[in-house]
This record gives structure tokens, sequence and C-alpha cells, in this order.
């Protein structure tokens, strides 16, 4: 058994690329190698308002000029070219808050749909130009991944998970995680959106691992 902690924010183009690249680098394990992946919380903006910003004028405040924004976003789509994301910056008008999508997460991890979900909110960010902190949005993210929208969207009225995110951001930044992507590969770190080599071999040194006896 090969476990995978990935710690990521949903509206990061760097982690989803790095979610596909590892997604890629997984078929390269030989047939039948047993993976857990478990997906841990991280905010970019933690304190966006609940409704989110306006995207070009959250992103002009925080680079500077929405130029600047625009050449940012130009070297995430060179960047991506080989990883089959067809980003739509033109259809991103919000920067949302992801606190209720991380929520969301924690309902997914219990009912075993956690990266089908993750898949679907990256998508929906990234290619759709969707609203990550509307819960109707979410809800229907929720049943595309699998769980029932009803009770997703009645989880998302709730305050269930709110506290487990909270202990797992804090759990993260005490062990100095500042940025992400980060991804734990059987205990091996790779940080950032690294190229598939870089996950293929890191994949063949955990799977080696495990595959080591165990010693008394």
């Amino acid at each position: 058994m090969i476990d995978i902690a990935i710690t990521s924010d949903f509206i990061c183009p760097w982690c989803f690329i790095g979610e596909r690249r590892l997604a890629r680098a997984l078929a390269y394990l030989p047939d039948g190698t047993e993976v857990a992946l478990q997906w841990k919380p991280f905010e970019l903006n933690p304190g966006m308002p609940a409704e989110g910003v306006e995207r070009r004028t959250y992103r002009t405040q925080k680079f500077g000029s929405w130029e600047r924004s625009r050449q940012l976003d130009a070297q995430v789509m060179a960047a991506a070219s080989d990883d089959g994301i067809a980003f739509d910056y033109d259809a991103m008008t919000r920067t949302p808050n992801t606190f209720a999508a991380h929520r969301l997460m924690q309902l997914a991890q219990r009912e075993g749909v956690a990266t089908a979900l993750a898949q679907a909110l990256f998508a929906a960010y990234f290619e759709q130009g969707r609203d990550l902190g509307d819960a109707a949005t979410l809800a229907d993210l929720a049943a595309q991944a699998g769980l029932d929208r009803a009770a997703a969207l009645a989880y998302l009225a709730g305050d269930d998970g709110s506290d487990a995110v909270r202990a797992a951001e804090r759990e993260g930044m005490a062990r100095g995680i500042r940025g992400v992507p980060l991804f734990d590969i059987g205990g091996e770190v790779v940080s950032g959106a690294q190229p598939l080599e870089v996950f293929v071999l890191a994949l063949q040194r955990a799977f080696d691992r495990a595959s080591q006896p165990a010693t008394a």
C-alpha cells in the first residue's frame, strides 16, 4: 500500500497541474498496486470574504496590475500545455472563498469519493469558471463525484467539517507548509507541480519501500 497525502487549494492552478501529473504517474505503477489518497486543506486566501471577490479587482490588487495577472495566467497555461487542461481564464469572474469546498471534501473522504470531487472542483473552476464559493454549485459538483446532491446541500448549510478543516490547516502550518501543492508520497515530500518524471520516480521509490519485507 502506498499512502499519498495531497495538500492543495482548489483555486491554485499549480495544484490542478500537479494532480494531473500525479494521476498520470500512477499509471506507471505495477498493476494491482494499492494506493490510498488523502486530501488535506490549504487556503491560499484564508481572509477572503465568504462571497468571494471579483477576480479582476482581486488580482489587480494582489499583483499590482491586471496585465501582470494576465501574464501569470499565460505562464500557467504554457506550463500546462501537455497536461490536458483547458484553462479558461476569461470564464473566471470571481475569486472564491474555498473553505466550504474544503469542508465538502471532508464528507467526500468519508464516502470514498474525495479524488473524484477534487477533480470536479479543479475542472469546474479552471475550465468552466464556476464559483466554488456557491453552495448550489458545490452540491452539483458533489453529485457529479457520486455524492447525493440534497445531502451535500444540507451538509453545506450546517457547520460539519469546519473543525476538521481548521485542525488540518493548523497541522499543516505546524509542519511548515506555506505553499501548495505539496505531495507526501509514501513519506517522501514532493513540493510543487513537478515534471511527470519526478512523480514517477517518487512513486517507484515508495513502491520499493512498501514492497520490502517487514523486519522484527
